[in-house]
């Protein structure tokens, strides 16, 4: 099998504000001494992975979990009840009192964001009350969990494995009414779960570093492959109720920024990688890479949507697998595409790119065509191709 998989889109978006600085304009970068308009990287992961296209097993990434714990044990509410969203005000109350409640929802979530204190016997009955003491100490001078707000520092992003332990731990302590345990909390880590997402765009715990995930996927930011401007929209509302009876101006006047090009997109998929990640599960890697695909092709990022419909498929995607060294094509355009046919004109500067480096380098990878400009190449033909050995 291949180890990577490299994707190379070409997207074109009409009048659009997919990706906001600052100040609400659409971002961009100077490339080959011009300006792009450019999406970032975390903008189009974001959207990929929360869209229906991405319908593997995907986990959860929060600063709350510790208050959504709280509220699954004040109620009957399940924790999984609780993070899809479902209305915590209508559930009936639990047996557990808030003040336990809190303490046991800190403790619990900060297991993901403290640093964990070795050698610890507090239940062991050892050294109970004393070892208590200097956890208890150390966790309130360090915790990264706010003791009020249940509230984390850092975002913690959460296998699916490791919401299902939560939960059950949750469900035990609404049931036998006693807080929980160092070895109840110690064991809600997992290490390489089924969390696609994690696999994928990895995961950093500062608090324990065994548990960290590289990131299989690697994602570019992309920019557009000719000179692109940011312009001013102004625009006006009406008052239906205005009859013009004291003025006829509008209701609302405002100004917004957009832009429009064709946009570059570079993927880098290892699939040994992620195939460690995902604990070897063959299955679930390749519909993972499949949906990945799908995603990266059909899924846009959702700033400004309502006021610019600015959705779109890609029309051009070049793949590759090798076991070489792999490389983007950006440096096809550092010169920015120029002419009439610009999406003609893109595709064969990445092209001849593709065949020097081949021609300087040697042959890196096996390539497939997608043109749907010109009905050449399928999806389905696209992703099979990518997930075969």
């Amino acid at each position: 099998m291949s180890k990577f998989v490299q994707l190379h889109l070409l997207t074109n978006y009409g009048p659009a504000n997919l990706n906001r600085d600052d100040l609400n304009r659409p971002k961009t970068a100077i490339v080959g001494g011009v300006q792009r308009l450019r999406v970032s990287s975390q903008s189009l992961k974001r959207a990929w992975r929360t869209s229906e296209v991405f319908e593997v097993a995907t986990g959860i990434r929060t600063k709350e979990m510790g208050s959504k714990i709280f509220s699954a044990l004040v109620t009957d509410m399940k924790l999984e009840d609780v993070l899809s969203g479902k209305d915590v005000a209508t559930a009936r109350k639990s047996k557990v009192v808030e003040e336990d409640a809190k303490e046991w929802a800190w403790k619990i979530a900060s297991v993901f964001v403290d640093k964990r204190i070795k050698d610890s016997k507090s239940e062991d009955g050892d050294k109970g009350e004393e070892n208590e003491d200097k956890v208890k100490s150390k966790k309130d001078k360090k915790s990264n969990i706010d003791k009020k707000t249940l509230k984390a520092e850092q975002i913690v992003f959460y296998y699916p494995e490791e919401i299902s332990n939560i939960s059950q731990l949750i469900e035990k302590l609404k049931s036998e009414k006693k807080a929980p345990l160092d070895k109840d909390v110690n064991v809600l880590l997992v290490n390489k779960g089924k969390g696609v997402d994690v696999g994928m765009f990895g995961r950093m715990m500062a608090c324990s570093p065994i548990y960290n995930v590289e990131a299989a996927v690697q994602v570019a930011h992309a920019f557009t492959v000719h000179k692109a401007a940011v312009e001013d929209d102004y625009f006006s509302a009406v008052d239906d109720l205005n009859k013009k009876e004291e003025h006829s101006g509008s209701g609302h006047i405002g100004e917004a920024e957009f832009g429009a090009g064709l946009f570059y997109l570079y993927v880098c998929i290892d699939r040994d990688l992620l195939k460690e990640n995902l604990g070897r599960n063959d299955e679930l890697v390749k519909n993972a890479i499949k949906a990945l695909i799908e995603s990266a092709a059909t899924v846009s990022p959702t700033g400004k949507q309502n006021s610019f419909a600015s959705r779109a498929y890609a029309s051009y995607i070049l793949a590759e697998k090798g076991d070489k060294q792999p490389r983007s094509l950006a440096g096809a355009f550092l010169k920015p595409v120029s002419g009439d046919e610009v999406l003609d004109n893109a595709i064969k500067q990445a092209k001849n790119t593709r065949e020097a480096f081949n021609k300087v380098y040697g042959d890196t990878a096996q390539a497939y065509e997608l043109n749907a400009a010109k009905g050449e190449g399928t999806l389905d033909g696209l992703k099979n191709y990518c997930v075969s050995e």
